[in-house]
């Protein structure tokens, strides 16, 4: 029998869970919830990254509403025995998998007070949401018709503690970079403690306690040393993660349940994010961050479980600007032009371009860097799989033939 060590109740909300298995900071002074051996197999149980904030309609006044103060929740921390600093932790992920109450998902455009559009917010400024229907391992969504594809299940979010040492440095070097931010734009460049729906797991006993922490807790949103929100689509079922061990037990833990995602989860809430159970079995690697020099970040092996696409289109996006200024090896304009590339085609079939930018983000797209020595210019690619369209997209000589009318996400409140 292999035992959950943290379950959830989707009806409820998470502060409202008994036993305080969850948390959305990270402090190394929030206790570990549960304790595992080595080698032991054991399941967690995750809510979306949002709580439950969202819901299943057709409607989007449940995205004016959301508080992204309160992502991401996470289960756990997880004590892993005999784990100690400087150790690593290796995470295996045997299985993921949706929960059984929530088979579906959103991906979302959210309005500028909730957080924006994304990579391209500059441009979707208009909030939007698809939701997905899960068949199995295929996904498939009202509100973007005519695709269906076999999702990558993944955790968004594997991580340890940090130790104070660390928290303290990330709290320096990320106030430092929204202070040196002209016109008081710094607020859009880092995301600093915020005790407002601070979650701190058994923390939260001690509201003195609790309330000093979440004045200094670092907020999940980035990815660091630690692990944390890298959203690596391929860190899925049957891979290996090893991660630094900062404090005593690693406090591992794990959430932001993602049942597909393209590279570069380009909408801010862009994967299709829901709730899941992860199958787990952790190993200590002793004084492992000095025999292998894992300093910077952790690393994986992926799993042998993906889509089996093999037939790509592919767009190429280069560092020149559409004012035609040129930028330096700029990989991120490289790849916002040829995101952009893959929205103005998309569009030639009748797809909306918010429909489009949802597809991207929540779609097992390819992206890489194909070359970033050959100066001036760096070229980072963008890969549809063309199979999960009901149609040819390959252009042809005859052009391309609107084969999507009259349905959109919606976007507009009641």
């Amino acid at each position: 029998m292999v035992r959950t060590a943290i379950k959830v109740d989707l009806s409820k909300k998470p502060q409202e869970m008994p036993g305080h298995n969850f948390h959305n900071r990270f402090h190394p002074d929030i206790p570990a919830t549960v304790e595992v051996k080595q080698d032991e197999v054991f399941k967690i149980e995750c809510y979306d990254w949002s709580g439950g904030q969202c819901k299943n309609d057709d409607c989007i006044d449940d995205i004016y509403e959301w508080d992204l103060s309160i992502g991401h929740v996470l289960s756990g921390p997880i004590a892993v025995e005999g784990a100690e600093p400087g150790d690593i932790l290796e995470v295996e992920l045997l299985d993921i998998q949706p929960h059984p109450d929530m088979l579906w998902g959103f991906t979302g455009i959210l309005p500028e007070n909730r957080g924006g559009g994304g990579f391209l917010g500059d441009l979707f400024k208009k909030p939007a949401k698809a939701i997905w229907d899960f068949e199995g391992i295929y996904a498939r969504s009202r509100h973007i018709p005519r695709v269906k594809f076999v999702g990558v299940i993944h955790p968004g979010i594997v991580a340890t503690a940090p130790s104070r040492e660390l928290l303290d440095e990330w709290n320096r070097r990320e106030s430092e970079l929204v202070n040196s931010a002209p016109d008081g734009k710094g607020s859009s460049m880092a995301c600093l403690p915020l005790p407002h729906l601070a979650i701190l797991g058994h923390a939260d006993k001690d509201p003195a306690k609790a309330e000093k922490m979440a004045k200094e807790a670092a907020r999940t949103i980035p990815p660091r040393e630690n692990g944390g929100n890298a959203d690596i689509k391929n860190l899925s079922r049957g891979s290996k993660i090893w991660l630094p061990v900062y404090v005593k037990g690693a406090n591992l833990s794990l959430g932001d349940i993602h049942f597909c995602e393209g590279d570069g989860e380009i909408a801010l809430c862009g994967a299709i994010e829901t709730a899941g159970i992860i199958t787990v079995k952790t190993k200590v690697l002793k004084n492992g961050m000095n025999l292998y020099g894992l300093k910077r970040a952790p690393m994986f092996f992926p799993g042998p479980v993906e889509p089996n696409y093999s037939r790509y289109l592919t767009f190429e996006g280069i560092c020149v600007d559409d004012n035609g200024k040129q930028h330096f090896v700029d990989t991120t304009l490289a790849f916002r032009q040829a995101v952009l590339s893959a929205i103005e085609y998309l569009t030639k079939y009748g797809y909306t371009r918010e429909q489009a930018y949802l597809f991207l983000s929540a779609c097992p797209v390819e992206s890489h860097i194909a070359s970033i020595v050959d100066i001036p210019n760096s070229c980072v690619t963008l890969g549809i799989p063309i199979d999960v369209f009901d149609f040819n997209i390959l252009p042809n000589g005859d052009g391309p033939k609107v084969m999507v009318k009259g349905s959109h996400p919606p976007s507009v409140p009641k």
